[in-house]
């Protein structure tokens, strides 16, 4: 397990509000670091980066796509994107260099869970 895994692992699955987290490299476009069994591929890891570039206003009228799932978008804006489903939700939070990526089940509190990706 590498320093990120770890990270994630300590600073984000611990606190039980995140299933699971991956970190993907923008520049790079792709996942450098995830939780144990949570695969993003690299056409997800696109898709996450190309919200914020290019159809930031289209997701948040129209939702978003990850792992074959339908998300609703909740709340968007330059750096962060909270979505949810009828299973739980997607928290994607962005900075110069990495977006990090977490979801969460239903049952769990999704603001706990913004809050541990936003300041992570």
């Amino acid at each position: 397990m590498n320093q990120l895994q770890a990270l994630l692992n300590d600073s984000l699955l611990r606190t039980k509000q995140v299933e699971n987290a991956a970190v993907i490299d923008r520049k790079e476009r792709k996942v450098c670091a995830s939780t144990f069994g949570f695969n993003v591929s690299p056409e997800n890891a696109l898709n996450l980066i190309h919200a914020f570039h290019k159809n930031l206003l289209q997701v948040r009228r129209e939702g978003l796509y990850f792992k074959e799932q339908y998300y609703k978008c909740v709340r968007a804006d330059e750096h962060s994107l909270y979505l949810q489903n009828a299973d739980g939700g997607l928290i994607v939070a962005k900075t110069k260099t990495l977006i990090l990526v977490a979801t969460y089940r239903v049952g769990m509190y999704p603001s706990v869970c913004v809050e541990a990706v936003e300041k992570l």
